[in-house]
């Protein structure tokens, strides 16, 4: 694989289908870094396991995030797209790296504190060293660039000290301190609303879903909440069926929707048949593209074994390197 302007890595955790905002937040950026980097593309199963109490559909959820990868665009024939556990040069990598982090820098992440809250029966060590696996799986491709949401900055930044750590340590340059790349659409609002799209919530739209349960998501968005009868003026800045428009439909559309919901022109229900029209029409592609490649699902699993041998033979030449770097036993 020829270098373009760099590398680009970027991982994400399979669960499963994937929503508007996996789409907005990351992988049409995914799609789109293509025509400029050479691309690695991660489901990072190991990662998952920190928080999932069972593994039953853990393969299945794998398989489905995969199908949305390819529907939206990535291009496996020139990016390199496999499953994690996959390389298992990456936790090997994790243990090197873990000899030059401070146990205080762990446990100081809002992640990990934000985990403890939601999971306090399940804190394990794999929680705890979530980051330096993280920092291993960019490392180990010597990756430049990686899309991350504002939440991840914590994370990317704790890398980038890894490797400053690491070099210094072992007096080498051999590990990338890669750049942080904010994607377009740092926190996409889900349907309630207020908080960010997400499945455990059921705040989110498949992409994979029929356009008839797309528009009944569509149609229990909630709007303005000082907008209560038709005939109210809303405001469109707050309201998040608006910020869609933005997203799916027309210039002139969106405009429409701005003047006329200020002056009650538009009500919230005509509004949301609108976006829904628009996004079903905008997601059709995208949905013919993910049924052809749910015909073969053994051609799914061949385009993430094929990206795993391709990311085991840069995983090989770097972690000689490292641990030529650190001086142990050839």
């Amino acid at each position: 694989m020829s270098l373009k302007k760099g590398r680009v890595f970027s991982g994400a955790r399979p669960t499963g289908r994937q929503h508007l905002g996996n789409y907005l937040g990351a992988i049409k950026n995914y799609v789109a870094l293509q025509d400029e980097y050479d691309c690695v593309y991660c489901i990072v199963d190991l990662h998952a396991l920190t928080t999932l109490e069972t593994t039953l559909d853990l393969r299945n959820n794998t398989y489905e995030m995969a199908l949305d990868w390819l529907a939206a665009g990535i291009r496996p024939q020139e990016s390199i797209m496999f499953v994690q556990s996959q390389v298992p040069q990456v936790t090997e990598l994790h243990t090197y790296l873990s000899m030059v982090t401070p146990m205080g820098k762990l446990t100081d992440l809002p992640t990990f504190k934000e985990k403890v809250r939601e999971q306090p029966q399940n804190v394990n060590y794999g929680l705890l060293g979530y980051p330096v696996l993280m920092a291993a799986d960019i490392t180990l491709y010597k990756s430049h660039l990686v899309p991350v949401g504002v939440d991840q900055a914590p994370h990317l930044e704790f890398t980038r000290e890894t490797v400053r750590s690491f070099n210094y340590r072992y007096n080498t340059n051999v590990l990338i301190e890669p750049q942080m790349k904010v994607t377009e659409f740092p926190k996409i609002i889900g349907l309630d609303g207020q908080q960010k799209m997400s499945k455990s919530l059921n705040n989110h739209i498949e992409l994979a879903s029929t356009p008839e349960e797309t528009t009944q998501r569509v149609m229990s968005m909630v709007t303005d909440p000082a907008r209560i009868r038709r005939t109210d003026p809303g405001n469109p800045d707050v309201c998040n069926v608006y910020s869609m428009h933005k997203v799916f439909s027309s210039a002139d559309e969106v405009n429409m929707v701005n003047v006329e919901c200020r002056r009650a022109g538009i009500g919230c229900v005509d509004c949301k048949k609108m976006l829904a029209r628009n996004m079903n029409a905008s997601l059709a592609p995208f949905r013919e593209r993910r049924e052809e490649f749910a015909r073969n699902p053994d051609g799914v699993w061949d385009v993430l074994h094929e990206g795993a041998g391709r990311a085991r033979a840069i995983a090989a030449q770097t972690i000689a390197e490292v641990k030529a770097a650190i001086g142990l036993a050839e």
